[in-house]
C-alpha cells in the first residue's frame, strides 16, 4: 500500500502491466455501449454514492468484460470465452458476449445466488455450476479452457478487465471527491479506480485518497498487502461477490503502489448498512455493493464517495434482512457551512453533459 509495506518490486515481474492509457482506451471502446452511472448524495450517511447497481446487468463487472471482448476482437481473437464467477462477472460477460455475438461459457459456484444464475442464462450464456468457492470454480474453468482451446477471461486479474473497471474512476473525477471507497475481492475494481484517479492531471487531479473495503474473514487482499503469503479459505459472508481466497497478482501489484488504506468491516455492520440503504436511500444493493459504504462510516472526508458495486441480491435474502435487522437511527442532518459543498452534483456528472458520452440512444436489447 501507500505506506510501503509491499512494493512493486516484491511482486512477480512477469505479470503483464496495465496503465492509465489502457483506461482511456477502454473508455473510448465502451462509449458506444454503456453510459455513465449516476451519483447520489446519501445525506443520512454523509456520503456520495456511485450507483453501479444501475449499470447493465446490475453491476460494474460488465465494463471489464465488455472491454476485454472488444480488445480481443481488435486483436483478431474470435475464440469462445469461458470465465469463473460468483455471479456478476458471469452476467457481465454474458451480456457482452450476446452484444458482440461471441459464445460464452460461465462457471459459477453451486452457492451462487439464484438471481445471478438466472441473469446469466437470460443472455444466452452456458452456465456450469461447480465447486463451493470462487477458487474451486476458477480451477474448473481453467481446465475447460485448456481442454477446448477456449479463452479464459479472469474476473479481475486481467489488464483489459482492470482497464474497463477503471472507467468508474474516470466518471468519478467530475465529482471531485477527496475520498473514494471501493470494495475489494480480487481487486480489479479498486485497481482500476485507483489507477484512473491517481493518474489524472490538471484541474481534475485534486488530491484523492482511494480506500479499499473488505469484510472480516474474507480479507485476502489485506493480508497479502501486509506481507502474509499463506492463503486461507474465506469465511461465509453476505458479500459473496468479494469472497476470494487468493487475490489477483496484477491487482495486488497496482494496489501495493496506489491504495491509500484498507478498512475491514464487521459482518453486522455490512448487514445494517445494506438495510439502511434500502430503507433510507431506496437503493437496493447486494452485500458487496454495500461494503464500501459500510467502511465509509469509519473514514473522514469532506466529499466522500462510496462505489455501490452491484445490486443483484436475492429477493429472499433481502426480505430476511429487512425482517431481521433493526438499524440504528440515522444521524441528524448538518447544515453545510459553505455553498458548493451541497447535494447538487457537478453538471459534468450527468450523462447529458459528460464530454465522453454519446447522446444517441442505444439499440433495443432483447436477447434472441
Amino acid at each position: 500500500m501507500a505506506d510501503g509495506r509491499l512494493t512493486m518490486d516484491t511482486i512477480e515481474p512477469e505479470v503483464r502491466a496495465v496503465g492509465f492509457a489502457d483506461v482511456l482506451v477502454a473508455q473510448a471502446r465502451l462509449r458506444a455501449h454503456l453510459v455513465p452511472t449516476p451519483v447520489h448524495h446519501a445525506a443520512r450517511f454523509g456520503c456520495w454514492l456511485k450507483l453501479e447497481n444501475l449499470q447493465r446487468t446490475g453491476s460494474y463487472k460488465v465494463r471489464g468484460a465488455l472491454n476485454a471482448l472488444l480488445a480481443a476482437r481488435e486483436r483478431g481473437d474470435r475464440r469462445a470465452i469461458v470465465a469463473a464467477s460468483a455471479g456478476n462477472h458471469a452476467q457481465g460477460l454474458a451480456w457482452a458476449a450476446w452484444r458482440l455475438g461471441v459464445r460464452a461459457i460461465t462457471v459459477m459456484p453451486r452457492s451462487a445466488p439464484a438471481t445471478k444464475v438466472a441473469g446469466v442464462a437470460h443472455w444466452g450464456a452456458t452456465v456450469r455450476l461447480h465447486g463451493d468457492t470462487y477458487d474451486e470454480t476458477k480451477a474448473f474453468a481453467a481446465a475447460l479452457a485448456a481442454q477446448h482451446d477456449w479463452r479464459l477471461l479472469p474476473a479481475f486479474d486481467d489488464p483489459d478487465v482492470i482497464a474497463g473497471q477503471g472507467t468508474v474512476g474516470l466518471e468519478l473525477a467530475a465529482l471531485a471527491p477527496d475520498v473514494v471507497l471501493v470494495p475489494i475481492g480480487g481487486g480489479g475494481l479498486a485497481a482500476g479506480v485507483a489507477l484512473a484517479l491517481k493518474s489524472l492531471r490538471g484541474a481534475r487531479a485534486r488530491r484523492v485518497r482511494v480506500i479499499g473495503a473488505q469484510v472480516e474473514g474474507a480479507d485476502a487482499m489485506a493480508r497479502v498487502l501486509r506481507g502474509e503469503d499463506a492463503a486461507r479459505d474465506p469465511a461465509p459472508t453476505l458479500a459473496d461477490g468479494v469472497r476470494v481466497k487468493e487475490p489477483g497478482r496484477l491487482t495486488r501489484r497496482v494496489l501495493a503502489e496506489l491504495l491509500d488504506d484498507l478498512v475491514i468491516v464487521r459482518e453486522a455492520e455490512l448487514r445494517e448498512t445494506l438495510v439502511r440503504l434500502a430503507l433510507e436511500e431506496h437503493v437496493i444493493a447486494e452485500g458487496a455493493g454495500a461494503l464500501a459504504l459500510a467502511a465509509g462510516r469509519r473514514v473522514a472526508g469532506r466529499r466522500k464517495c462510496a462505489v455501490v458495486s452491484g445490486g443483484n441480491v436475492d429477493a429472499a435474502v433481502l426480505a430476511r434482512l429487512l425482517a431481521d435487522v433493526r438499524p440504528r437511527p440515522p444521524r441528524r442532518p448538518r447544515r453545510r457551512a459553505r455553498e458548493g459543498d451541497g447535494e447538487a452534483a457537478p453538471a459534468a456528472v450527468s450523462p447529458a453533459f459528460h464530454p465522453s458520452v454519446s447522446t444517441r440512444p442505444l439499440p433495443e436489447e432483447t436477447p434472441a
